[in-house]
């Protein structure tokens, strides 16, 4: 088994053909609530992992959950979008996430932390790392969601992010069922965002 990344939250172990995701423990939280917040945050990210299997969903299927702080699933071979992005067609990508994105929310899961590099393209693309992903039916969360989505296209994708979110958001209203209404949502979530950002 041997060690492949490391996150703010967690350390993630290849171990023939599983990754194998490991919760550390925090030193500077109290051990109590340490452990709680690591066994919750483990075993909703294993349901959310099921319900997407169930649906079947383009993602890590679970092979084993301790309930406590390990999550072992499957692996999936292939580079991440980040890495190929550019060098391909953006806009079919795009419209590939998007549709994704729309299947995602319409099962009430927000990811929590869309980025290209949360998604790895095999045969299709693969959306990974449900460690921030929840389960709501609010329209302002799905808003938010498309909003980390845009700033991750901005931030790694500087010279192509504006046509990638034009083909996310089109695809994503054309097969979501509440996408035009978490789209005009996303509007207000920015003005908030940016209203913030003037005060400090």
């Amino acid at each position: 088994m041997r060690q492949i990344s490391q996150g703010a939250e967690a350390k993630l172990f290849l171990d023939k053909g599983t990754v194998v995701k490991d919760r550390f423990r925090k030193a500077y939280r109290i051990a109590e609530i340490d452990g709680r917040l690591r066994k919750s945050r483990t075993r909703r990210e294993a349901k959310i992992l099921e319900k997407l299997s169930a649906v079947g969903f383009p993602t890590p299927k679970l092979v084993n959950c301790d309930g406590e702080s390990l999550i072992k699933m499957e692996y999936i071979k292939g580079p991440t979008v980040k890495d190929i992005l550019e060098k391909k067609n953006y806009s079919e990508l795009c419209r590939e996430i998007g549709k994704k994105l729309a299947i995602l929310h319409d099962n009430d899961i927000i990811h929590g932390d869309l980025t290209t590099s949360n998604m790895i393209l095999s045969d299709e693309i693969y959306f990974i790392d449900f460690g921030l992903s929840f389960f709501s039916k609010k329209i302002e969360d799905k808003a938010v969601d498309l909003h980390l989505l845009k700033q991750a296209l901005e931030s790694k994708h500087y010279k192509v992010w504006e046509k990638c979110f034009e083909c996310v958001l089109d695809a994503y209203s054309n097969e979501g069922r509440q996408g035009k209404e978490a789209i005009t949502r996303l509007s207000t979530v920015e003005k908030r965002g940016r209203y913030k950002g003037k005060k400090h």
